[in-house]
């Protein structure tokens, strides 16, 4: 069947997958993307350039480094060094802010991935109960049909259910890749913040 009859099968809860599905492959395509955009820099590297610059005692050159770079602990790094001049503490405070707007920001649509991965089977399994109760009465309604009738309404009911996993199992593949993706993220923000906090209490020792 193709995907017009697979609708005219499913009806309402074919729709309700198919948009599912649109929803689902527009986020996975554009998170895969701007986690990719925010991949490019390596923290070693980066903060590597950030001693050197701190040895010359270049702050412009270091703000300038840190706006021009697309990454979150880049802007967890920017953080700390913005507040150089005032205490530990404060220092501290503002990079864990930072932590926190990078990290909502890197789990922005996620959710949505999270809950379609999870309701779309059984969207799919209420599509197909449906659909066996529509063809069972539709028998009894015409008080004939034999094996080969009852069958046929099932196989068509049962393609809720298999549009429904279509649509479930890319999402829960993509949505725990996200949660990876995210930890790891917020691991290089962290030791960003540590060795940012190191450097700025080597210079004003």
């Amino acid at each position: 069947m193709n995907i017009w009859q697979l609708i005219k099968v499913g009806g309402f809860t074919m729709v309700v997958l198919l948009g599912a599905s649109i929803v689902s492959i527009a986020i996975i395509l554009e998170r895969i993307i701007t986690y990719r955009s925010k991949s490019k820099i390596k923290r070693k590297d980066f903060m590597l350039k950030i001693r050197k610059e701190l040895k010359k005692e270049n702050l412009n050159s270091l703000t300038k480094i840190c706006q021009e770079t697309n990454a979150p602990f880049v802007q967890v790094v920017y953080a700390g060094l913005s507040f150089s001049h005032y205490s530990e503490k404060e220092i501290s405070n503002n990079m864990e802010r930072q932590i926190i707007v990078e990290t909502t920001a890197l789990e922005r649509f996620t959710s949505i991935i999270g809950t379609i991965g999870s309701v779309a089977v059984y969207v799919g399994l209420f599509g197909t109960v449906l659909g066996i109760i529509r063809a069972f009465h539709d028998i009894a309604a015409s008080g004939s049909g034999g094996i080969s009738v009852v069958i046929s309404g099932i196989s068509e009911a049962l393609a809720c259910t298999a549009a429904g996993l279509c649509v479930a199992v890319p999402a829960v593949i993509a949505y725990n890749y996200f949660m990876k993706k995210i930890d790891d993220f917020v691991k290089d923000m962290e030791l960003a913040a540590s060795e940012t906090m190191d450097l700025i209490s080597g210079l004003k020792k």
